[in-house]
């Protein structure tokens, strides 16, 4: 079997056959402000996915994490945003200087739910913004100022299946790949799969901030 030989769902109409109306919470649960529960969840959040858009339709998904709080919220409809040192592939600050376009979805540890917020946004490196979410006396590397347009909460039925916060579910990274050995196959060997693992936590260690 093939992608090309699987039968697919060409229209909405017919998506809508297969799973019918949306139920009345589903329906009427999407605001367009941060309130006061919105506020107190993204307070606690130490993880979130960015999902970002391309002028030409590529789209990049992140995974961004701080201490709880780092998400700033500036007013019910703005957040800020620091960007960290990473790797410098800026694939999604990229695609927010192209469209603007930004969706985010944010974990909370033990929290079952999940908060979805999508809206623009533009990147700033205004002294002022860089200062306030600075971390240990250490600059962002620019902000993400984010205007809401949609929040709403994501029911818990992902995570519940996916047992993500139950321990007895956790691998063990031994039986998995390195991330040495995927780099260095990936990058057809110009990784070297050993020098990047031996370094790894030293530099996770020294370029977190």
């Amino acid at each position: 079997m093939t992608a090309e030989s699987i039968s697919k769902v060409s229209t909405v109409e017919e998506l809508r056959a297969i799973y019918g109306e949306p139920k009345i919470a589903a329906a009427n649960k999407v605001i367009d402000h941060i309130d006061d529960h919105v506020s107190a969840l993204i307070a606690h959040a130490p993880f979130l996915l960015m999902a970002t858009v391309s002028r030409d339709g590529r789209l990049d998904v992140s995974p961004r994490g701080d201490p709880p709080g780092f998400i700033q919220v500036l007013d019910t409809r703005t957040l800020l945003f620091p960007d960290r040192p990473g790797n410098n592939r800026i694939d999604g600050m990229q695609n927010i200087v192209e469209t603007g376009r930004i969706g985010l979805i944010f974990l909370i540890p033990g929290m079952r739910e999940t908060l979805r917020i999508n809206g623009h946004a533009f990147i700033s490196i205004d002294p002022d913004l860089l200062a306030q979410t600075a971390h240990d006396g250490k600059l962002p590397r620019s902000v993400i100022v984010i205007m809401v347009e949609e929040v709403f909460m994501h029911c818990a039925k992902a995570v519940v299946r996916s047992r993500i916060w139950d321990p007895s579910t956790f691998v063990d990274r031994a039986e998995l790949p390195s991330i040495g050995k995927i780099m260095a196959a990936h990058s057809k060997g110009i990784v070297d799969e050993c020098q990047f693992d031996l370094t790894l936590e030293d530099r996770i260690r020294t370029e977190l901030y």
